[in-house]
């Protein structure tokens, strides 16, 4: 039997930042990272590698991050988990035993049963998995016609990518917009808008009835009626959690179908962690429980447990996830954080909203410089800050990024009012017009107004 005081279940974003950061914090200890894949992708990356990327191995993430960093490394499979004991056996028949054990399993690509042809050849998913990727790329390069199921970030991104290598690509979302669960309707228009003036069909508000064909697929029919072409179908229709190990093992599964953790990612199991998408999600708000998955979000939860692995700290937990999203389509950035208007009238808060545009370099004439469109979603009675929105340039990033920490230290209106800036004509927008600060003021005007 070998031994390790932690072992770690899942060897991508969040079983790497679980393993590289309880190492740092905790050096003395023996760290020992399980993965299946012989070879690990940047999660964020896959789809840049149909378009941007010359082959997957330019999105690969180098094993020397963990040893470099003093964490262990088998290539295998972790096929049971004894709690009693605190034992895992792995696929090889080894047995290990652990003091600790973290569990960043991941998750997998919906494959949607009910959908009649989604077996045909040329129907293909989109999971983190390096050899499954080369292969549709491989295929793809002999077809024509490509439709992407779903309109969120994975189909749209995949979209724009494959439309690069000069396919028909058309994408199909069901609901009136694509993006509509990360923004609101204004935002996802002009990302429609953008991304058709590159060249992608969109279909919105009809969904997939059928996928034709006899061995392999040959068109896709709609709910309309309408049928479109296909010689490849790529389905984005969402992941589910792998819980399969800890469920089997004995470990709480939660009402949505992740593993139960508390504010220090410990399960049921006060020695058995899970972190990242097999993990369960609350929100930062309302603390309702939430089905997204997000590198981002796995890499703070991972720190978090990281942290908190032997001795636990008050002021190091996870307080839910905000939902930061972020996407580009050619060099316009997409970035949502928080609430979206449209969520929080469904989750009832009392709001104000309120939007600015202007531009990410001063003066406006200088060459690269983008429209940034600003949308801060506020609590009408404290100000507090429950959301914001940005479309801009390469800096969109960034600055929701800002959005964020301002929503996760409940930041105030007045605070962005108030807040001091750097700002230099290359690299931000100007401090008579600071697109921020001018949507607080925006805000700012309507809370006095209503008041």
């Amino acid at each position: 039997m070998e031994n390790t005081d932690v072992l770690i279940v899942g060897g991508s974003a969040a079983g790497i930042v679980a393993a590289t950061t309880g190492k740092s914090f905790y050096p003395d200890k023996d760290f020992l990272l399980i993965r299946k894949e012989k070879q690990v992708v940047v999660p964020c990356g896959i789809p840049y590698i149909f378009g941007s990327l010359e082959n997957s191995d330019q999105n690969a993430v180098p094993d020397a991050v963990l040893t470099n960093g003093g964490v262990g490394l088998k290539v295998d499979e972790v096929v049971s988990i004894d709690q009693d004991n605190k034992v895992c056996r792995t696929g090889d028949d080894t047995e290990i035993h652990f003091e600790k054990l973290v569990l960043a399993v991941g998750s997998t690509p919906v494959h949607p049963e009910w959908l009649k042809g989604a077996d045909l050849e040329n129907v293909f998913l989109i999971p983190k998995d390096k050899d499954y990727l080369d292969q549709i790329k491989a295929g793809l390069l002999g077809y024509k016609k490509v439709v992407i199921i779903g309109g969120g970030f994975i189909g749209v991104e995949m979209a724009d990518e494959i439309n690069k290598l000069g396919k028909d690509v058309s994408l199909v979302e069901v609901l009136p917009n694509i993006l509509l669960l990360a923004f609101d309707e204004e935002l996802t228009i002009r990302a429609e808008e953008i991304l058709e003036s590159r060249g992608v069909s969109i279909i919105t508000g009809d969904g997939v009835k059928e996928l034709l064909g006899e061995r392999r697929v040959h068109s896709v029919l709609l709910n309309s009626g309408k049928e479109l072409e296909a010689e490849a179908v790529i389905l984005s229709m969402g992941y589910r959690p792998n819980i399969a190990l800890a469920e089997k093992s004995g470990l709480k599964i939660n009402e949505l179908g992740f593993i139960s953790v508390d504010e220090y990612m410990r399960t049921s199991n006060q020695d058995i962690f899970a972190v990242g998408d097999c993990a369960e999600k609350r929100s930062f708000l309302t603390r309702r429980q939430r089905g997204i998955m997000l590198a981002s979000t796995a890499c703070a939860e991972a720190r978090v447990a990281g942290m908190n692995l032997f001795k636990l700290s008050a002021v190091k937990v996870f307080g839910g996830t905000i939902a930061m999203f972020c996407t580009a389509i050619g060099d316009t950035g997409f970035g949502a954080a928080g609430v979206t208007e449209n969520l929080a009238k469904e989750r009832g808060f009392d709001f104000v909203a309120g939007t600015f545009e202007g531009v990410d370099r001063h003066p406006g004439t200088l060459p690269g410089t983008h429209k940034q469109l600003v949308k801060l979603i506020v609590a009408r009675e404290s100000g507090v800050i429950l959301g914001g929105e940005v479309v801009g340039g390469s800096s969109t990033g960034e600055l929701i990024n800002l959005i964020g920490l301002a929503i996760q230290n409940r930041m105030t209106v007045n605070s962005i009012l108030t807040a001091q800036i750097g700002t230099h004509p290359l690299l931000t927008g100007p401090p008579t017009a600071y697109p921020l600060i001018k949507a607080a003021e925006v805000v700012a005007k309507k809370r006095r107004t209503a008041i």
